[in-house]
């Protein structure tokens, strides 16, 4: 899809496939998993898996363009973005509540070709797209982005993200020394330790993981795997439906109950009867949500997170900013909110002319209540009733709140939208609340919002595509240039010998090359036996077999993998000589 059809405030996390970087090891490695879980899983997963790969243009053969993906995918109201690595949980939501996938282009490492905790396109084309072929799951996971999007982190979950994104970079860098994993895994046990308090993200992260990436679906007796995760780990998918993990029907107190650890396999999976089930789950959630609740406990969430968040005043009213401080009556409640930085003052997601960053730069404060004296709510009151109790433009005004807070100035504007009363503002004003000054006149204009409640909070600005942020981190990754290896090139010449169905005398001289360039690996040996196989040459089956066996025996942490190989290679050994997609 178009960069242009992305919203502008999620463009900086956008990217660009390089496809030219993939190395045919990559490819490799794609095709291996690929056709691994393909086979596995085409019997465990939901129906939808098996067509859902061919819908979206996912190929098994080879690494996915992007773009074609989300051509594919166009007909499921979906398209397809691609992204570098790890984005913040907000960001990630807020594209698939806007109808995107996210799409992380790197791929693992041979490495770590069973899993990795860092995303890649395995995990993101392979895992999501193929389910999001099904309407009602994909009518979840877009519901569950508009929800998830407005989800109040804490401050040090932020942190903590960070060294994550941190974490699976170097895990995943072949020029990263023992000495700069040791460090970083330093550094994100430490985030992780100070990561205590259980927000909104905390919870809504701990539904998806248990849904979107490590869901079943059907019953506990016969379910069926749906979860991105699961569907693009060669290990977590065949552990999943093995008796030692426990079956838990679907409930979303308790999925945000269970904590879950990205590099351990699951000790238990969540069932849910349907898709129609998760739907009403994830509403009946938001429910509890700062964005449905509002009001004090709410604005306490904001300020804890120490980032960009959004209260909404029952005026319609939008303040966009940093809460650093929260101002209380004897019952506890919220009369009056400070913002520090940029801030800014917004109506149904607009921002009002000049009420922006630039102006409110250092900040913004307001109160929030009852104004004494009305026999209404002031954002009820109309032009004409406002003259009359003595709110005219250019006249001085005194309010009282029933919370004791005072503001008094001459009144220079009223802002009217929908025919409500939404921001009053003076200049010469001076705000007390008892003996103490929160407003002098010397410090400009006084914009007060009209509004008796809060009545919404949410993460994020009100108006994205104007707001400011002080502080803009970078996602777009470096890649440096890719050279082919020697071990690249052998890999090319098994895919022309496979591709152009070319004899196996050629793949007898790769083997022996390969001994001098990497004589431990593995995967290009089952890819010449699965050549030999299916021409027939028993005498390079015979060889190769012998290799494998060797290395299966030296490399206990490769024999599963190796095994599981050969094991597909005696299984299906035609279909590699069918042209595969492109």
């Amino acid at each position: 899809m178009s960069r242009k059809t992305i919203p502008s405030h999620l463009q900086a996390y956008a990217s660009k496939q390089d496809y030219d970087l993939y190395t045919p090891i990559n490819q490799a490695v794609w095709r291996y998993v690929m056709r691994q879980n393909y086979h596995f899983f085409r019997d465990l997963a939901h129906e939808s898996y098996q067509d859902g790969l061919e819908k979206s243009g996912i190929s098994l053969d080879r690494i996915p363009r992007v773009d074609e993906m989300s051509k594919c995918l166009e007909p499921f109201g979906l398209a397809a973005v691609t992204i570098d690595g790890l984005i913040p949980g907000v960001a990630f939501f807020d594209f698939q509540g806007h109808g995107f996938l996210p799409i992380a282009t790197e791929i693992r490492t041979l490495k770590h070709i069973g899993y990795t905790p860092a995303p890649d396109m395995l995990h993101e084309a392979g895992g999501h797209a193929p389910i999001l072929s099904e309407p009602k799951f994909a009518e979840y996971v877009r519901l569950f982005g508009q929800i998830g999007a407005k989800a109040i982190s804490s401050r040090e979950e932020h942190e903590l993200f960070l060294a994550t994104r941190k974490l699976t970079q170097v895990m995943e860098d072949p020029a990263s020394t023992p000495e700069m994993i040791a460090e970083v895994e330093r550094v994100h046990a430490e985030k992780m330790k100070a990561a205590t308090v259980r927000s909104e993200a905390t919870e809504i992260s701990r539904l998806y993981w248990w849904t979107v990436e490590y869901g079943l679906v059907g019953t506990r007796s016969d379910p069926k795997i749906y979860g991105a995760g699961l569907l693009s780990s060669i290990s977590e998918g065949q552990h999943c439906l093995s008796p030692d993990v426990e079956k838990i029907p679907f409930d979303v107190d308790v999925c945000i109950d269970t904590d879950f650890d990205v590099t351990k396999q699951q000790p238990q999976l969540f069932v849910c009867q349907d898709f129609d089930q998760l739907i009403e789950g994830i509403k009946h959630y938001s429910e509890r949500m700062a964005y449905r609740v509002g009001g004090t406990q709410s604005l306490e969430k904001a300020q804890r997170s120490g980032q960009v968040t959004t209260s909404v005043y029952s005026s319609g009213l939008q303040v966009s900013g940093v809460i650093v401080e929260l101002l209380y009556d004897e019952q506890g409640e919220a009369i009056y909110l400070r913002t520090e930085g940029g801030t800014q003052l917004s109506f149904e997601d607009e921002e009002l002319p000049g009420q922006g960053c630039a102006v409110h730069h250092h900040g913004f404060s307001a109160p929030i209540g009852r104004v004494e004296g009305l026999g209404k709510q002031l954002e009820e009151l109309g032009l004409v009733e406002c003259g009359e109790l003595g709110m005219r433009v250019g006249s001085q005004v005194s309010l009282r709140f029933v919370s004791g807070v005072e503001v008094e100035g001459t009144l220079v504007n009223m802002t009217f939208q929908r025919d409500r009363l939404t921001l009053l503002s003076f200049k010469d004003c001076k705000v007390t609340w008892g003996d103490r000054v929160l407003f002098e006149p010397e410090w400009g204009t006084f914009d007060m919002p009209v509004g008796e409640r809060i009545k919404s909070v949410y993460a994020g600005p009100a108006d994205h595509d104007r707001f400011v942020f002080e502080e803009q981190d970078v996602w777009t990754v470096h890649k440096p240039a890719v050279v082919w290896t020697d071990l690249d090139d052998l890999y090319q010449e098994v895919r022309d010998l496979r591709e152009e169905q070319r004899t196996t005398w050629e793949a007898m001289d790769v083997l022996a090359r390969l001994h001098q360039v990497d004589p431990d690996d593995w995967l290009l040996r089952v890819e010449i036996l699965e050549l030999a196989i299916a021409f027939e040459d028993k005498s390079l089956e015979s060889r190769v077999r012998a290799e494998l066996s060797e290395i299966s025996g030296r490399r206990l942490e490769s024999r599963s993998l190796i095994e599981n190989g050969i094991k597909l290679a005696e299984q299906e050994p035609h279909t590699i000589l069918v042209k595969q997609m492109t």
